[in-house]
């Protein structure tokens, strides 16, 4: 269950196609990122897969059954909004119950459901409080909650953690990640934060302008990402891009270093710059240097108590198996 197929599929509004022709494959039981950023089709995709958009063309199938024309309703998948969409009148219990009601459910059926899904969501001792009486946390578990007791083929995440606070994200993505090793259900999520994208997914769909740039891994991506978007927006910070001369030197028209993956000499180095602004963040340090020759700014990732302060001189050396070269096209050359 919860194998789904995107063949050949578009969308557009009016004469705008924000989403070109498109294949993708989930797997059953996979857990799938749509990263990329703001307005470069996530969300239209996954509600083109829960059938709250029509698609132009192309179809969707759903463990092999065509789902193109279904109503979302059909489909047997779950989506949980990053709004909780809860009745704010009803308890827990019973904004669990909702689409179980709605279904015809038995009572014995829904109080055994409800129970173990509060149970996994540790929300057994909130089922009587209203969602006011909740934090943003909880209130996001109820809404998976309700997504759960459905025993959907797929959730269907859209940006679930957007309206919470650093430390509440941190929590919940590890309670979504705990909860997928649990149901080992098929989960698609999307968001613009490729932190939780590298942490969290089995596989990353990486989109830009409605296009797919790439499908892999988190470290096939980290690795060895497929052309200069992805390079540039997978990994923290992000990827030093290089154009001109030195990247001529590396038979290439741009060339990529990662910050972790330069070396900080007081002395000598490859690239020579000052430090602009050090930013310790305990274990470790990023450091932002000017006037290199190279861009307007490197970033270098350092760890342990390396001294960089403003103003500073430093010498950067890029370990050379970690070199990613582009063509003028922007693609990856082996």
């Amino acid at each position: 269950m919860g194998q789904i197929t995107l063949n050949q599929v578009t969308k557009s509004f009016g004469e705008a196609q924000v989403i070109p022709p498109l294949d993708l494959e989930i797997n059953e039981g996979e857990f799938v990122v749509f990263v990329g950023p703001s307005g470069c089709g996530k969300s239209t995709l996954l509600r083109l897969i829960a059938g709250l958009e029509d698609t132009t063309s192309g179809h969707i199938s759903i463990d092999g059954k065509d789902a193109t024309e279904l109503p979302p309703a059909k489909r047997g998948l779950a989506m949980v909004f990053q709004s909780y969409a809860l009745y704010p009148h009803m308890s827990v219990r019973k904004n669990i119950a909702f689409p179980m009601r709605m279904a015809g459910i038995d009572e014995a059926t829904q109080k055994a459901k409800i129970e173990a899904a509060a149970k996994a969501l540790n929300l057994t001792d909130y089922l009587d409080r209203k969602p006011g009486q909740l934090s943003g946390g909880q209130r996001q578990r109820v809404a998976i909650g309700r997504a759960i007791v459905r025993e959907p083929a797929a959730f269907l995440f859209d940006e679930p953690l957007s309206n919470l606070d650093a430390a509440l994200r941190v929590g919940m993505r590890l309670e979504i990640m705990e909860l997928h090793e649990k149901l080992a259900t098929t989960m698609i999520y999307v968001t613009h934060d490729q932190v939780e994208a590298m942490t969290m997914a089995d596989k990353i769909v990486v989109l830009q302008a409605g296009v797919i740039e790439q499908v892999g891994s988190p470290l096939e991506l980290y690795h060895t990402p497929r052309n200069k978007f992805v390079a540039g927006f997978i990994g923290s910070p992000k990827m030093n891009l290089i154009d001109g001369p030195e990247a001529a030197k590396h038979d290439a028209t741009t060339i990529g270093i990662r910050p972790e993956h330069l070396t900080v000499s007081k002395t000598e180095g490859a690239w020579k710059g000052v430090v602009g602004v050090a930013e310790h963040l305990g274990s470790d340090t990023f450091i932002h240097v000017h006037d290199t020759g190279l861009m307007d700014m490197m970033t270098v990732r350092i760890t342990g108590d390396i001294e960089a302060r403003h103003g500073d001189t430093i010498y950067l050396t890029p370990l050379a198996d970690q070199i990613h070269r582009f063509d003028a096209q922007g693609l990856r050359i082996a």
